[in-house]
């Protein structure tokens, strides 16, 4: 699983830099208790026959277990079972970053503060220079601090010596860091990372299947006091999440996630082309704030400003604006099922090519 998540393909799924692109966004709509289909494909601008391909391509040569494709605010392509809910792995670190930016915001969270400023430490100590690390730092996978995780997934077998790394100046993927980071939200909040899904995104955007009393943390607290705070939710809810994003962080005039902090999580911050030279890239992304983000030269077409959360196993939520389109896909890992980010990749250029 780690060999294929940092390995980069040779072939780029490129929409060419000469797409034209002319989408209307302003006739969008939010979803209820329940999501409004898309009546009329062609009307929508997409060809039915290309996009029942897709499914052919799903049922033959994926594991996906839910999808669900929302355009406009409304259902474009649906497979599976979109209620069940299933571990969402990695990305939960984009959903962490989402509850970040009300307490930005409001000045309750300083990203600025540093691991020693709060008062932090960890299993066996950190080191005089890893306590440098601020929470910007750690948002940004690029503490330097290689402190063993309380669980494993990612990749820190590649991780420099240990005080060799000045914090903010190396990109790793890390989850000591987004598990401290989780622990900051709490302790900073006062609340836990659940009850702030609760408040914050689950009521507001009716979410459908949301369950407090399914999550839970797990880790080894003999490695590392900062358990991970893993998640569980269905597909369709996955989809508002995508959704809430996409409109800038808005649900029906509320503004859930400040507009600012939706834009700068989702802007580079790790070029694709740093993370090759560290030879820590992952396929067509550089990284933001806990999500990953189309970059050059990977972000031409309809790919421009497109960003993802992704999990091992196959959890992804996409958001593609030039589209207007949200992409939500699990595959259930209770099943025993995997869809890689290469096939998952193949997913997102199919539907592409349906577009008319």
């Amino acid at each position: 699983m780690k060999r294929l998540l940092f390995i980069i393909p040779l072939l780029s799924l490129l929409i060419s830099s000469q797409t034209k692109i002319n989408i209307n966004n302003s006739d969008f709509e939010y979803p209820d208790s329940t999501w409004k289909e898309i009546t009329d494909l062609k009307v929508a601008g997409w060809n039915a026959t290309k996009l029942n391909d897709l499914r052919k391509f799903i049922i033959d040569s994926t594991h996906s277990t839910g999808i669900l494709v929302v355009q406009h605010g409304k259902i474009l392509f649906q497979y599976g079972d979109i209620q069940e809910l299933s571990y969402l792995a990695s990305c939960r670190k984009s959903i962490l970053s989402m509850l970040y930016g009300p307490f930005i915001k409001n000045g309750k969270i300083d990203l600025n503060k540093t691991i020693e400023q709060l008062g932090l430490d960890d299993v066996g100590g950190l080191l005089p220079i890893e306590k440098k690390a601020t929470i910007k730092d750690l948002l940004a996978a690029r503490s330097g601090v290689y402190h063993t995780a309380s669980n494993e997934g990612d990749a820190t077998a590649m991780a420099p010596k240990r005080g060799t790394v000045k914090p903010g100046s190396f990109w790793l993927y890390n989850n000591w860091d987004f598990n401290i980071a989780g622990y900051i939200l709490e302790k900073e909040t006062g609340r836990t990372i659940y009850e702030l899904i609760d408040s914050i995104l689950a009521k507001p955007l009716h979410m459908q299947d949301w369950k407090k009393d399914a999550q839970y943390k797990t880790g080894d607290s003999t490695r590392s006091k900062y358990l991970a705070y893993h998640m569980w939710f269905s597909t369709r809810d996955m989809a508002r999440i995508g959704y809430l994003m996409l409109r800038n962080g808005n649900w029906k005039d509320q503004q859930i996630i400040p507009a600012d902090w939706v834009k700068t999580s989702t802007s580079v911050v790790t070029t694709y082309n740093e993370a090759v030279q560290n030879k820590t890239a992952y396929f067509n992304f550089g990284y933001g704030y806990l999500w990953w983000i189309w970059d050059k030269p990977y972000n031409t077409g309809y790919y421009n400003g497109a960003y993802t959360a992704s999990g091992a196993f196959g959890q992804f939520i996409t958001v593609i604006p030039k589209l207007d389109v949200v992409i939500a896909h699990k595959t259930k890992y209770e099943y025993g099922r995997q869809t890689t980010t290469d096939v998952y990749l193949r997913i997102i250029d199919k539907l592409i090519s349906a577009k008319l």
